[in-house]
């Protein structure tokens, strides 16, 4: 008799701009032992790609081939599911205040969102994930049990990325993400939200974990 293989486990967590989605997204993967995927960092790659080659970030046209010619795969690599161009993870360079830049616009592309959540569905090949973006339970996961929300008051937000040393126009940013006609940034139907403006990330990471363990009859960790 053949034993049916169990679907991998996706955690969905989504919110705007400095809501802790990273920080917490890391924190639950090495908690519950699941690969962590950052969905920001793959547009950040096709940002700092754009830049590298000369392609014309406001052009959506430029972009989009771009998109569909790069030579770019998904890699299982320390715990992590990360896109790489020709072997090769830009770890440093997506982080600049250019790519930052860039990536407002690679993201607001309809075709490059397209791709996206085709190579982002695929990332589940390697094994349960904990994912985080802005679209992960509306768009590429809807499906998942295990969806929340993290947010904070703008005031929180934008002193956690002034500590990081960055100038950012937040609510600029979120007005963008939940105008934008592809995927906006909206709360999935059945998420948890999670308003972390007074929690630290432990706190707030145990929230989600607790409320995992329980519905997976988990023993506490």
């Amino acid at each position: 008799m053949t034993t049916k293989k169990r679907q991998p486990i996706v955690i969905a967590i989504d919110g705007p701009s400095a809501s802790g989605k990273s920080t917490n997204a890391r924190m639950v993967a090495k908690i519950l032992n699941y690969l962590h995927v950052d969905t920001g960092a793959m547009y950040r790659t096709l940002g700092w790609y754009c830049l590298k080659n000369g392609i014309d970030v406001n052009d959506s046209l430029a972009v989009t081939k771009a998109c569909r010619r790069w030579k770019a795969t998904l890699q299982s690599s320390e715990g992590q599911v990360r896109l790489v161009v020709d072997g090769y993870y830009p770890a440093q360079e997506i982080r600049t205040s250019e790519v930052s830049a860039a990536v407002v616009h690679v993201a607001a592309v309809p075709k490059v969102r397209e791709w996206m959540k085709r190579i982002q569905r695929e990332c589940a090949q390697f094994g349960d994930l904990v994912m985080e973006g802005r679209d992960i339970g509306t768009n590429i996961f809807p499906e998942s049990d295990f969806k929340y929300y993290l947010d904070a008051k703008i005031e929180e937000r934008t002193r956690r990325r002034a500590a990081e040393g960055v100038t950012e126009n937040l609510e600029a940013r979120d007005r963008r993400d939940s105008q934008r006609a592809t995927s906006p940034l909206m709360i999935a139907l059945g998420a948890r939200v999670i308003n972390n403006s007074e929690m630290t990330a432990e706190q707030t990471s145990r929230l989600i974990i607790e409320d995992i363990e329980a519905r997976l009859k988990l023993p506490r960790s």
